[in-house]
């Protein structure tokens, strides 16, 4: 408990002097003092209500003080807070089986992490073990982590900072599917899909590739979705060269597009599938790497070359039993779906008065807004380089100009990220819209 002469203030000011903050230039960082949250809604210690429409870090899906989960933590404190991941105990056993109950069918054996990241660490190494092979094919406006394995297969700016190590670590990058602004200057449909033609040309002349990864929905980097063709014509690609493919669903799954995974939009199934973030609801740290019986079954009689010490770590097990639970009782993903063409309509109908939009693009509660100079030559406001370099964007003075309107957003580089709890009603969702409807005049008054 803090000291009752400790003012707001001074903990933030405490937090800024001690703590580094994340991807970011620490002189700009003032971070805003939490004291609760609840629903749809963060508090700040001044009172004031913020309407929480990216779900912080596109995690609280269900929303904040769940009760059900609040409990699960609470009775696995008091029954048993830390055993080595060599036993075993009868949440991790449940939650397993709930497991392959939710996730896409031919997922069978699971590693349970601390985080995304450290499910994307476990993910690389065992499709390199599998095969045999070293090399990875990742796509460039993608990320996967921050760890060195994780930031090496990123494709977007992040990933500058570690080099050359990151780029020791054998890793080879393709176009991202972008059909607003195509990598390659084509057009869908008459492309025909070609992005995923040129990641076959890629896998045929490096010979050497272990997995392919991919966000099935892009999302930090602008909630990029495939076209219907694009995850199936790459499966068959993987399938023809003997190449594993790896899902990343950190962000895209547990009900966040209106399946419970992205990959059952296209009724692909993945050799590995990776995902965190909504697997608790973030009220835990906790991540999965799950794979199919055939990797699992050469492991029978091949070293296992990975481990740590929080792996199923069982604090986390009782509470992703009881989101599953939770999100089953309170029918999440039917209602991300539902809900989620309410809030694309209403971020869509922006484009009407806006000069400064130029996309709005998404799938069930997972949408993005990109915003540009001009919109006929689709030129953005800022780019990745101005970014890491620290200046100012255009997309963050709009944040923090609904920020002033109460309601907090993620914002990166030329878009947001509109990813609110799978719980919000449409009264916050004509909230949060409005927000940004008021806030956007900032970038209409440079806008061609």
């Amino acid at each position: 408990m803090a000291h009752p002469h400790v003012t707001s203030t001074d903990i933030s000011d405490l937090t800024r002097r001690t703590n580094y903050g994340t991807w970011r230039y620490q002189k700009s960082w003032k971070p805003l003092h939490i004291v609760d949250a609840e629903g749809c809604y963060i508090i700040a210690a001044d009172g004031k209500r913020y309407l929480d429409f990216s779900a912080q870090l596109m995690c609280v899906n269900l929303g904040h003080k769940n009760q059900a989960v609040i409990d699960a933590i609470a009775e696995q404190a008091r029954q048993l807070c830390y055993v080595s991941p060599a036993h075993t105990t009868t949440a991790r056993a449940e939650l397993s089986r709930l497991l392959l109950e939710v996730l896409p069918e031919g997922l069978t054996k699971f590693f349970l992490t601390p985080s995304g990241t450290e499910g994307n660490e476990a993910a690389l190494k065992i499709a390199r073990l599998y095969t045999g092979r070293s090399k990875i094919l990742s796509r460039y406006r993608s990320y996967h982590g921050a760890t060195m394995a994780s930031i090496s297969v990123t494709g977007e700016g992040r990933r500058w900072a570690s080099e050359p190590s990151a780029k020791g670590q054998n890793v080879v990058f393709g176009p991202e599917v972008n059909c607003y602004a195509c990598p390659l200057h084509h057009t869908y449909p008459g492309c025909n899909v070609a992005c995923a033609d040129y990641m076959e040309h890629i896998i045929a002349n490096e010979n050497d590739v272990a997995a392919v990864i991919v966000e099935p929905v892009v999302g930090t980097n602008g909630v990029l979705v495939p076209p219907p063709e694009y995850l199936p014509k790459l499966r068959r690609i993987c399938d023809d060269h003997g190449v594993l493919l790896i899902a990343d669903e950190v962000m895209s799954g547990w009900g966040r597009t209106g399946e419970w995974f992205a990959v059952n939009h296209w009724n692909v199934k993945p050799d590995i599938l990776v995902t965190a973030k909504g697997i608790t609801s973030a009220y835990v740290p906790l991540g999965l790497c799950a794979t199919t019986q055939k990797i699992a079954d050469y492991f029978e009689d091949h070293f296992f070359a990975h481990g740590h010490t929080y792996e199923a770590h069982p604090l986390a097990m009782l509470p992703a039993i009881a989101t599953i639970h939770e999100m089953r009782r309170l029918d999440l993903v039917n209602r991300a779906r539902e809900v989620g063409k309410y809030l694309g309509e209403r971020l869509t109908a922006l484009k009407d008065r806006h000069p400064s939009v130029g996309d709005v693009r998404g799938l069930g509660m997972f949408w993005a807004v990109e915003i540009v100079k001009n919109r006929q030559t689709r030129q953005p406001f800022n780019t990745m380089k101005e970014k890491m370099a620290g200046q100012p964007t255009m997309v963050d003075k709009i944040a923090a100009e609904m920020m002033n309107h109460g309601v907090a957003v993620s914002a990166w580089i030329s878009h947001f990220v509109i990813a609110p709890p799978l719980t919000i009603e449409k009264h916050e969702i004509d909230q949060g819209v409005a927000a940004m409807d008021a806030a956007l005049r900032l970038a209409d008054e440079q806008a061609a």
